[in-house]
């Protein structure tokens, strides 16, 4: 990797790492950033090489592992690679979509350590979500797997990826979250990649994504639910300015997948590994920045020209450059991306003007 003018050499501590385990899955999601199918897909890490990254991961810090997909449960060796992460003193979580869970599977999730799960429900009721997952029955084999896991004694969670097609049903899943007896509700703004560049006339303005998240915050003392904005980064700015308006402190409290205080992590404190072993900023933003087959993820971590480039705000351009939140926004780097083909653009779904 050769010296870059434009990135600063600093390192910077990990918190999430995001696991692409495997790419086949049952479901056919509408938004899929990886347009997953059943598969097979060739070149994915075997287990050994599984085993190989937890360790290289657990020499740079103890960041929470999401395992995902495509759906974890596909792969046979699942709970090996999970008890082994969670041996070597990892904080394990799963990203399956429920409707592989069974009463075993829960059973063997808890054993091997998983601390929580989260589900997606990307509409209230069957027909809604069932559309946006591309199968009939997704919502009620989620709604059965959420069953399993509260009696094996797992905590989960609820994501929603929100669409121009469910975005009245937001509040409405947000209730679902609460009867169900999840922990937290995490919504996540339509990043065009994969699946979700054939519906990109689903994505929400700039105007609405504002006004989404302001009712978003509104939430924090009403439901007692832990609230997250994923791809969402304008959430942080939104944070601070409603706090400054009440006079309050912004204070945040990390639990399980929410390890999150800044918007955009990527390549910051967050990153992303493909079933192929390829590192990226996230699982958005589809830039190589190493290979865990030919470089040791301490190595790719601490020293790739676009993590480094990520980690210097000062990098960033357009409106993004100039604004006074930047070291706390930061902006979509990879929505920006696909706007633009170049991942330090300015945010294209941001309505705020810097001063």
């Amino acid at each position: 990797m050769k010296p870059n003018p434009h990135t600063e050499k600093k390192e910077s501590a990990i918190r999430l790492v995001a696991w692409e385990i495997t790419r086949n899955c049952n479901l056919s999601c509408m938004h899929c950033r990886a347009s997953a199918t059943l598969g097979p897909y060739t070149g994915e890490l075997d287990t050994r090489a599984c085993l190989r990254l937890l360790d290289q991961i657990a020499e740079t810090g103890t960041p929470i592992i999401i395992l995902t997909g495509g759906e974890p449960l596909l792969r046979s060796d699942i709970f090996e690679i999970a008890e082994y992460g969670t041996n070597k003193g990892l904080r394990m979580v799963m990203a399956p979509n429920g409707t592989l869970i069974t009463e075993t599977s829960a059973g063997q999730m808890a054993d091997a350590g998983i601390k929580r799960i989260s589900i997606s429900l990307d509409g209230a009721a069957k027909e809604s979500h069932d559309r946006f997952r591309g199968v009939d029955g997704a919502y009620d084999g989620a709604l059965r797997g959420i069953g399993y896991a509260k009696a094996a004694g797992i905590e989960f969670q609820i994501n929603t990826t929100i669409t121009k097609a469910n975005l009245e049903q937001i509040p409405e899943i947000q209730r679902l979250a609460v009867e169900l007896g999840a922990v937290a509700h995490h919504i996540f703004l339509l990043v065009p990649t994969g699946r979700g560049k054939y519906i990109l006339d689903q994505e929400i303005t700039a105007e609405e994504y504002e006004e989404t998240l302001d009712w978003f915050y509104d939430q924090r003392e009403k439901t007692p639910l832990q609230l997250k904005a994923t791809c969402a980064p304008h959430y942080y700015r939104i944070l601070r300015q409603r706090a400054k308006a009440e006079g309050k402190s912004v204070t945040f409290k990390t639990h399980g997948l929410d390890a999150v205080t800044r918007g955009c992590l990527g390549g910051t404190g967050f990153c992303f590994v493909s079933h192929k072993g390829v590192v990226q900023p996230c699982g958005f933003l589809n830039l190589n920045c190493g290979d865990i087959t030919k470089s040791s993820f301490a190595d790719i971590w601490n020293h790739s020209d676009e993590f480094l480039s990520l980690r210097n705000f000062d990098n960033l351009k357009g409106k993004c450059g100039r604004c006074e939140y930047r070291k706390v926004c930061g902006g979509c780097r990879a929505r920006a991306y696909e706007a633009t083909g170049d991942y330090l653009a300015e945010e294209p779904l941001c309505s705020f003007q810097p001063r």
